[in-house]
């Protein structure tokens, strides 16, 4: 009998994560779900372990917008586990004004990009050492807001503040982070992904709720559900025959913004974030 995977899946509790997580312990792996809200993430947890049968579903809290958390949870988990067969960084926000996270940076770039840039090192160690172990990472074609690359003067969004460009941004800091590790991770299988636009609670759940839900309520008719949202990142995390260092949608290789192509910024924004999270 093969043994289960492990599996950890930032931001679980609700959205494609939620259904990465169902559909991934239905396959009977052993699936870590984190979430920041202890009662969300609880009571996500019980919904997957009812659904799927699968009682080796755990619950982690996670808050990425905090070093401190980050750190505590990559101790615990890499204390008690010595492999890691694949982490799906999926969470993510959108924010309608500037917030910064506990250490200070914008938060959509320290949530979306530096938080989960520090977890992967973090658990370098078990993934590293772990036969085929993958990273996935769910960026969105959103990054091509992001025309003319990052603003490496500003990448922490204080001369200039507009929601949907400084997620963009973020979700082209996941694409070069996902190439970059690639390369220097040679053992490690890490790929990114459009998930497609998903009808979920992304960007309606925070202190900005209402005025996200009006500048999408006019799309979300267009949106697919979250179940088919999560079929690339359950791809990533399951099929054999996949390459690394590649950019997917609807469960194939796609090509990218000319600017997400651009390897030379992908080393300057990782030498940049060594930086940023040195202290974490």
């Amino acid at each position: 009998m093969t043994k289960p995977r492990t599996v950890i899946i930032t931001g679980a509790n609700a959205g494609i994560g939620l259904e990465t997580a169902h559909a991934l312990a239905r396959q009977g792996e052993r699936v870590i779900m984190t979430a920041r809200d202890p009662k969300r993430g609880a009571d996500a947890l019980t919904q997957v372990r009812q659904k799927s049968g699968n009682q080796s579903v755990e619950l982690m809290i996670l808050d990425l917008a905090s070093f401190a958390s980050i750190s505590q949870f990559a101790r615990e988990f890499s204390d008690n586990n010595d492999e890691l067969d694949v982490l799906i960084n999926n969470a993510g926000l959108v924010l309608s004004k500037r917030e910064e996270t506990a250490e200070g940076f914008e938060m959509t770039f320290g949530v979306n990009h530096l938080g989960h840039f520090l977890l992967t090192q973090k658990l370098g160690n078990v993934l590293t050492g772990t036969k085929d172990s993958r990273v996935v990472v769910v960026s969105s074609h959103a990054h091509k807001f992001a025309k003319n690359g990052l603003d490496f003067d500003d990448l922490q969004a204080e001369k200039s503040y507009s929601a949907f460009k400084v997620y963009g941004k973020s979700k082209l800091a996941n694409i070069y982070f996902a190439r970059e590790l690639a390369r220097r991770w040679p053992g490690v299988k890490v790929n990114s992904l459009h998930p497609g636009f998903v009808r979920s609670r992304f960007g309606l759940d925070g202190d900005n709720s209402r005025i996200m839900e009006i500048a999408m309520y006019p799309i979300r008719p267009f949106a697919i559900s979250p179940t088919k949202g999560a079929r690339t990142s359950i791809y990533l995390a399951s099929e054999s025959d996949i390459g690394t260092g590649e950019y997917y949608f609807r469960c194939r290789t796609s090509t990218p913004s000319v600017a997400a192509r651009n390897d030379e910024a992908a080393r300057r924004l990782w030498a940049i974030s060594e930086e940023l999270t040195a202290r974490g």
